[in-house]
Order: C-alpha cells, then structure tokens, then sequence
C-alpha cells in the first residue's frame, strides 16, 4: 500500500503530500491544475519513463518520493538484493530527474536503474489510465485478465507449461542448426581425420623439435668441441707428449699440495691452508673427470646428423600447418579429437532432440488441452459477474464473451483471446477495441477490476479519470463500484466528476495560482465544508452558490448512506 506520496517541482505541482490510507482517495480540481501529475508521479516511482519535460518551469529538478508499507518478505528480499533496505515495513522509493536531463531512482536508500525499481514496485501498484484502456483492446492484455481471474490452477499449470515450451523451442533451435550444417559438419570432420591421421604417423613428442635443435648444433660443432676440450684437458692433465708429465694443472697442484702439507704439519695454524689446497685439488680431478667423459660423448654416430635432418623434415611438416612448434602440434591434435568426437555425435544428437520433441509435443498437447479447458470455465464465470457490474453501470444489455480459437503453440497454450462486446441488443459482440466508446471502454475496465479485486488480495488500484464520457447516474454507480473496490484494496482515482468523488474516504483538491509569470499548484486536503464547495464547484463550474452547497451535501449524505449499506 502507498502510504506517503511527496512530489516537488513536477508539472505545475511545486510542492505536494499525499498522506494516503487503505479506502478510497480522489483527486480533483481544475482543468489544467495538474490533477494528471499525482498518476505521472505514482507512475515515475514504477519505473516509468523520465520527461524532462516535465519538470517545472524554472526549476532544475523534480522529485517524487513514496513510501510503501510491504508486509512482503519476498519483495523486502527483492529490494535488500538490490541493495536498499525496508525499515520497520516500509520501503522509500524515489525519483529525481533534472533538467540537463538525467534520471535516478532509489529503492530502499540505495540509487538503482529505473527499471529495476519498477520491477519491485509494479507488483505493488496497478495504474489505470489512458494507456491501460488501449492495452485493455489488445488479445495479450484479455488472455492477461481471463488468466488472472482462473486463479492459481491455471497459473501453475501455465508455469509447468512454459518450461515445456521453452525447452522445446530450444530443442527445436538446435536441431534445426544441426541440420543446416550437416554438409558443413562432414566437411569439418574430414579435415580433422586428415590433419590427426598426419599427427599419428610422425608422432611427434613433447619438445622434441628443441632437443634435435641443439643436438644438431652441437654435432655440427663436434670437431671445435672436441679442440676445446681437450685443450682444456691438456691444460689440467698434462700433455702426453711431455716425458717429465709435470705440465699439467694437476702436477701443480700435487706439488702444492704435498708443500702446504708440510707445512701444516711445522705449524697448525696453516692447516686451513692446505686443506684449501686439497679442496682444488680435488676439483681439478672431478674437472678431468668430467671432461674426459664429455669428450668421449663427442664421439659422433655415424649418420646421427643425417637422422635428425630427415626427423626435423617430418616435424617441420607438421609445424607449417598445425604450429609454430612441436608442443603447439600436440596442442592443436588434443583440441581438433575433441572437436572431432562432438563433431561425430551430431547424427546421435539430432536423433535425440527428434525424440525430446515429440515427447515435448505430447506433453504440450496434453497441457494446451487442460489450459483450454479451465480458461472456457473461467471465462463463463467472469463474464457474468462482469455483466452483472455492467448492468449497474447503465449498460443492462451489455453483452461481453471471450471467444478463444485454436492458434499455433504460443509461451501461454494455444489459445488466441479475443473480448467481444456489445453494448446493444440486437448487435453481434465485436472485438472491444473497435466497437466500444470511450465511456464504454472505462466501465467495462472498471466492471473487470471490480470482479477481479474480490478474487485478488487487495492491493493499490490508481484510476486516471476512469469516469471519462461518462455523467449522471452512470457516474454515481461509477463511484459506487469504486467504493466497493476500496473494501478490498487502496484505490487513487483522478477525476472530474463530482459524483465519483463523493464516495471517497479522502479528497484533495489540486489548485492552481499564477503571479503572472509562472503558473503554480499545490495539494490540499478538503474535509467538511471545504469539501462541499469543491463538489458544489464541479458540479455547476462556477462560483459556490446556496443551491449548489445544498446539492453537493445531499450527494455527500447519499454517497455515505449508499457506502454504509454497502459495508453492512
């Protein structure tokens, strides 16, 4: 329920509260008093459309905030997801816009995309105005209604449904796809095979382009290698040639060594010394060692150069098509199997989604055939009731059905809604958006939302001049179903006819000044005698007169003895 609506700067509104309570409450006032942007307001805080154009002359903003109480742990979890939060049941919900022409909406404290706010809050408001009566001719918004009024049967089963048809719909996406590509598949496959089959006969290994780079460079280098090397023997072990063998590294270092072990042994304190002497001369040995197996590996197989060159050949095959390396090679091989084995399932997979499909068809048959059945129910039952609140609004040969005719498998049965109305007899029903007027279209709305809240929970119903084209006694019974609606729900009406707005629980008057240069209007709620002059003042539209008075307090008495017998 919406318990607070402030609104600053919007339209010709400069400063406006609405405190508002379950019932009744009616907006009038002036033409052009700007009576529309209480409903331009609620509608903001649903997530409606910015219109910068709508903010007051002079002004650089707007703003309209609302405060709704929610009992709702779904809708409070909704807006703490989002990042507000509902305090002591109450969800603050606002609208800024300025003039350079941005838009923000807050939902709970925390700023949120407008269309965020408006899927939180639209389950809490149902506006009605000009645009609702144009939705109100279309088959969505009928099947919408007829549906609603089934109740929660229907809804579960239209839920069950859905997946059905999605998945169906998906199903059958797929497999056309795979059909379409069936060519292009083999295609595919074939070129998989080809480029495996040349993997498998090399069978390259993991780096093994790298580690015959370098055995090549290092067998095409062996006659340097092995001139170092030995050199570098020479060096440590003394040339062969030499008939002392004293002119290698380690004859030196023998004779070091044999020197510092004297010597540690005439004085301790040189110990370390030879023990340093002793770690060099083990080293030289490990180096000689070393090098005396290097060169023996240095020794070239015959033909081992002429092997790597045909096996690089192979692998540089491979590398040309499938990688910049061997390791990129196997890469490429591990991707294009898989590819392949999704590739080869198609065949198996079209068989399968052939099979869901037709399992879908039946069970969506099944389905579309109970949901057929419950909508004729409902609709027979809807229908009478509405007749009955058509027949109090004037219009006792009303007629009004719901023709529904087989259509293609739609997301909601295969049902095709159509409302058919007559307001003659005598008149075949018609589609209602071509036969009914204005006012006939505004009563049938409001015979529909009557029926509908005593099969709902309540809820906030706000009303934009739904008497339009309407007068007389029509517009008693008008105000008369608008008052038995608010037994059940929070009803905002717009209005401008008196006889509607005597019903209300709550009346406030929009009314406008001009200082010759800007035209303002405020907010006012109207009690008693107030309240009497502004119904007198619709009433006659002109200046308050005894007569006038007197009338609009018998229309008071009468609204609030036709209330009273209402409730009891």
């Amino acid at each position: 329920m919406l318990s607070e609506l402030r609104i600053s700067d919007l339209g010709v509104i400069s400063e406006a509260t609405l405190e508002l309570d379950p019932g009744l409450t009616v907006v009038t006032g002036e033409t052009g008093a700007g009576k529309t942007m209480i409903v331009s307001g609620i509608d903001l805080l649903l997530g409606g459309k910015a219109d910068t154009g709508a903010i007051r002359a002079g002004a650089e903003r707007a703003r309209v905030e609302g405060v709704f109480r929610v009992a709702d742990q779904e809708l409070a979890a909704a807006v703490a997801e989002a990042g507000g939060r509902v305090e002591d049941d109450e969800l603050l919900v606002a609208r800024h816009l300025t003039a350079a022409g941005r838009s923000r909406a807050y939902l709970g404290g925390a700023q949120v995309p407008a269309t965020l706010c408006g899927e939180v809050t639209g389950e809490l408001v149902t506006v009605h105005g000009q645009s609702e009566q144009i939705r109100l001719g279309r088959s969505d918004r009928q099947r919408e209604i007829l549906d609603r009024f089934a109740g929660a049967k229907l809804a579960k089963l239209l839920t069950s449904y859905g997946h059905d048809y999605a998945e169906r719909r998906a199903a059958v996406a797929e497999l056309d796809e795979l059909r379409r590509n069936a060519q292009q598949r083999a295609r595919e496959i074939d070129l998989l095979k080809f480029g495996l089959d040349e993997i498998s006969a090399v069978e390259p290994q993991p780096g093994e382009d790298q580690a015959l780079a370098t055995e090549a460079t290092r067998l095409q280098a062996a006659d340097d290698l092995r001139l170092a090397a030995t050199t570098a023997m020479v060096a440590i072990t003394g040339d062969d040639d030499d008939p002392a063998g004293d002119s290698g590294a380690l004859s030196a270092i023998g004779r070091a060594r044999k020197a510092t072990e004297q010597l540690a042994e005439l004085d301790p304190d040189a110990a370390e010394l030879a023990q340093r002497v002793a770690e060099v001369s083990y080293l030289l040995t490990d180096a000689a060692a070393d090098l005396s197996r290097y060169l023996d590996g240095l020794e070239s197989e015959p033909g081992r150069l002429e092997l790597i060159a045909e096996r690089r050949s192979q692998l540089a095959g491979l590398t040309r098509k499938y990688g910049s390396s061997v390791d990129e090679v196997l890469a490429w091989g591990a991707d294009a199997a898989r590819q392949l084995a999704e590739l080869e399932t198609g065949d198996d997979r079209i068989g399968q989604l052939e099979n869901r499909i037709a399992e879908l068809d039946v069970r969506l048959d099944e389905q579309a055939t109970k949901i057929t059945k419950l909508r004729r129910t409902a609709a027979q039952k809807l229908i009478k009731q509405v007749l009955t609140e058509l027949a109090a609004l004037a219009m006792p040969h009303a007629r009004l059905e719901f023709a529904l005719s087989a259509a293609d498998y739609g997301p909601y049965g295969r049902d095709q809604v159509e409302l058919l109305f007559s307001a003659n007899p005598g008149s075949e029903p018609r589609n209602l958006a071509r036969v009914a007027s204005g006012g006939e279209l505004s009563r049938v709305r409001l015979a529909l939302e009557v029926v509908l809240a005593g099969n709902g929970d309540g809820g906030t119903f706000v009303f934009d001049e739904v008497d339009a084209g309407v007068g007389g006694k029509v517009a008693v019974e008008i105000g008369r179903r608008l008052a038995r609606l608010a037994d059940h729900s929070q009803v905002i009406v717009v209005t401008h006819l008196a006889q509607v707005a005597a019903f209300a629980d709550r009346h406030y008057v929009v009314a406008k000044s001009d200082d010759g240069q800007v035209t303002t209007s405020g907010v006012t709620r109207v009690i008693d005698g107030a309240r009497s002059a502004e119904l007198a003042r619709m009433m006659a539209g002109l200046e308050q007169t005894e007569s006038s008075i007197a009338h609009a307090e018998e229309l008071l008495a009468e609204a609030g003895q036709t209330r009273g017998q209402t409730s009891s």
